[in-house]
């Protein structure tokens, strides 16, 4: 037996709200009513006593009732009242409670139907009860000798007025009431349950017309899903604020606890990153740099009819970029090893030829100046600085340098003892910082070497052999690492241009290096700066503390 699927969020809130309106509809006509009915009653009661106390006080009325003929005077003037009045009778009659006027002339004689002992006392009496015409709201009045209503001292009462409205009068007055307020209810009724049709019809289109407990469902999958996935995850809203942030992404973009409901240009995130996440078009696998992070992003436009927002998702690539640079170094090495290597077997086929020519003692000094050169380099390499990833890059760096007819030199006064860096600084950061600073430097160098001097300026001493030269030491509470070539510099006007990403002399698809430089700088809150070096060229010095979290 299948289990009927429950009504839509949409179709309960509709229900309920018919229902809840239908009530209060209900419960105003009710009120309204009993309201309506009760303030009948009470302009009747008001009705009748004006009526009542306006004949009483009249003295020609009062003289009439002691007349020899009191009805025959007194009729025609009550009815002639009671018609203007819009009162059902109009009753005068005598203190024993005889009648001498009544709308039915056959009942005048008669004894009254009703109280008339507070009357008599002076008093003004209203009361509903049954008559000859039906039950009615009736009011007594005393009427004095000489008119009034017993203001003046004591005076004698020569007679009574009785002036009402039947119940039957008050109940039709009411139902025509009535009738009006049903249909007055009935249209509010009416154009509340439309109302409602309209609001919940635009709620179904949005709910997609699941009931609570599938919204609940999502909502518990949502907020799972959200906190699970690993990578960065944002959504914009249509005006371009956070609408959505995940914890991934709080972590790559550096976003407080704020972040939701700011627009994404006040998130003081770089100029690149800002730009991607507030395009229009869709961004595939773009690479950016935040302050700390290489980030890949990917946006996605929301479209239902309008622009709903973006879906921004990022991955961070930093640990990836740093094995892509250690990969580039490890490529260059090779490429060195089968360069040195083919270089030393034509020294090893010298050496042979030598020999077999019978000047062996050239051959020996032949072979030993090449091993004394390569040493050199490695003994000072090894003497100077005591961490073995630094050195193990300088010594492979120096031979790329040397394959592309760049000398790299080690300054004199640079030492690294093992053990000075602190675990804070990793030592894959100063491979991004002193491997991306040396290549470029190496590649500045080769290419001023390759064009020479400008045309009509004379040879700068020293620019005959291209050179790097790096300066490194630790001393007191930081690490000083300086790397400045002979190539042909950098313009101070853009000094902070060759930091950001993009900024390239070699065309499109490179400068990323000195962005990495600096962002892995920024991470071990240090700083780089860029000057010109003492041979002409570009001289960068960078500035790492040695203790954790204090800025140099």
């Amino acid at each position: 037996m299948r289990i009927p699927r429950p009504r839509s969020l949409a179709g309960q809130l509709f229900a309920m709200q018919v229902v809840l309106v239908a009530v209060i509809v209900a419960g105003c006509a009710l009120f309204a009513y009993l309201t309506d009915r009760s303030q009948a009653e009470d302009t009747a009661r008001r009705q009748a006593t004006a009526t009542a106390a306006t004949v009483a006080g009249s003295p020609w009325v009062a003289a009439a009732i002691e007349s020899a003929d009191p009805s025959t005077a007194l009729q025609p003037y009550a009815e002639r009242v009671r018609r203007d009045a819009g009162v059902a009778f109009i009753t005068i009659m005598s203190p024993d409670g005889t009648r001498l006027t009544h709308p039915e002339p056959s009942e005048i004689g008669r004894a009254y139907l009703g109280h008339t002992e507070q009357a008599l006392r002076g008093e003004v009496y209203s009361e509903k009860h049954l008559g000859v015409l039906g039950p009615s709201i009736r009011t007594v009045v005393p009427v004095y000798e000489d008119g009034g209503t017993g203001a003046g001292g004591e005076r004698r009462v020569v007679g009574l007025v009785s002036a009402g409205i039947t119940i039957q009068a008050i109940s039709e007055q009411v139902r025509e009431q009535v009738f009006w307020l049903l249909v007055v209810a009935g249209g509010a009724l009416a154009l509340g349950g439309l109302g409602t049709y309209v609001i919940n019809a635009r709620l179904r289109r949005h709910t997609h017309g699941m009931n609570a407990s599938e919204l609940s469902r999502m909502h518990d999958y949502h907020q799972a899903t959200l906190h699970a996935v690993r990578e960065g995850l944002l959504m914009l809203d249509g005006r371009r604020r956070i609408a959505l942030v995940n914890d991934g992404a709080r972590e790559l973009l550096g976003l407080g606890g704020d972040a939701v409901g700011r627009p994404v240009d006040e998130l003081g995130l770089p100029p690149g990153l800002t730009g991607a996440l507030l395009a229009a078009e869709p961004r595939v696998d773009e690479v950016h740099l935040t302050a700390d992070r290489v980030v890949v992003v990917n946006t996605s436009p929301v479209v239902g009819g309008e622009r709903r927002g973006t879906v921004v998702t990022l991955r961070d690539h930093t640990e990836l970029q740093s094995l892509l640079g250690e990969l580039d170094s490890e490529r260059g090495f090779t490429q060195a090893l089968r360069s040195q290597a083919h270089e030393a077997a034509n020294r090893l086929h010298t050496v042979v030829s030598l020999i077999e020519l019978g000047r062996a003692e050239e051959a020996v000094s032949f072979a030993t100046a090449e091993l004394e050169l390569a040493q050199a380099l490695t003994d000072r390499v090894v003497a100077a600085v005591g961490e073995p990833v630094l050195a193990a890059l300088l010594l492979g760096k120096a031979a790329q340098a040397n394959e592309r007819g760049v000398e790299l030199v080690l300054a004199p006064d640079s030492r690294i003892d093992d053990g000075v860096l602190p675990a804070t600084l990793p030592a894959r950061d100063l491979v991004t910082i002193l491997g991306n600073l040396i290549d470029n430097a190496v590649d500045a160098a080769s290419e001023a070497a390759a064009d020479g001097p400008p045309e009509g300026s004379p040879a700068r001493p020293g620019a005959l052999r291209a050179r790097v030269t790096v300066t490194a030491y630790a001393e007191a509470d930081e690490l000083l690492v300086r790397v400045h070539d002979t190539g042909a510099g950098v313009d101070p006007a853009r000094a902070d241009e060759v930091f950001h990403r993009g900024w390239s002399t070699h065309g499109p698809g490179r400068g990323i290096g000195l962005a990495l430089v600096r962002q892995a700088v920024h991470r071990a809150h240090g700083t780089v700066a860029l000057a010109e070096g003492p041979d002409g060229g570009a001289e960068f010095t960078v500035r790492l503390p040695l203790q954790s979290g204090v800025p140099a």
